[in-house]
């Protein structure tokens, strides 16, 4: 497949910069494909090399054909949607801080209110999005205490309980 749109030398700079700069990493890819591409290396080449399969080549290709650099970032929209919006997980918040412990709760909530189906671990991720911390509540305190440390505090103890006397 040959480029229609030709490559001058602003935008091969311009491919080469988001080759090397860009945040995101199939901007990244795309870029290096197309820079490659006009280098003269096939599509298998360029399978090989990046690791991909013909036919995603072919749609940066086509990408690229139809919207040129642009064509190179994914259009917004695409993915997966949020189960809830934002509103939504400020209210979440707010029953997590009402009902911390059992968050059962809170999906039964959740599910009562907006007639979505979940799960705990969805509402414990969704906490995690808004900076919460989740840990689990001990019931009794960990290790040991020193020997020699416990026996000086139960003395002093005995001590406080005569004086208090």
């Amino acid at each position: 497949m040959e480029f229609t749109r030709q490559i001058f030398s602003e935008t091969a700079r311009m491919l080469r910069r988001w080759y090397r700069q860009s945040e995101h990493h199939q901007v990244r890819q795309r870029s290096h494909c197309i820079l490659l591409r006009s280098q003269g290396y096939t599509i298998e080449q360029l399978m090989e090399i990046l690791q991909v399969s013909r036919k995603t080549v072919y749609n940066w290709f086509n990408h690229w054909e139809e919207r040129g650099l642009v064509g190179l970032y994914h259009r917004p929209g695409q993915g997966r949607k949020p189960t809830f919006n934002a509103d939504q997980m400020e209210q979440i918040r707010a029953w997590a801080t009402e009902h911390p412990k059992p968050l059962q709760q809170v999906v039964q909530k959740v599910q009562e209110t907006w007639q979505v189906k979940t799960s705990t671990q969805t509402i414990k991720r969704v906490l995690k999005s808004l900076r919460m911390s989740w840990h689990r509540c001990r019931r009794v305190v960990g290790g040991q205490p020193d020997p020699q440390e416990y026996r000086d505090k139960q003395a002093e103890w005995v001590n406080l309980q005569q004086l208090e006397a």
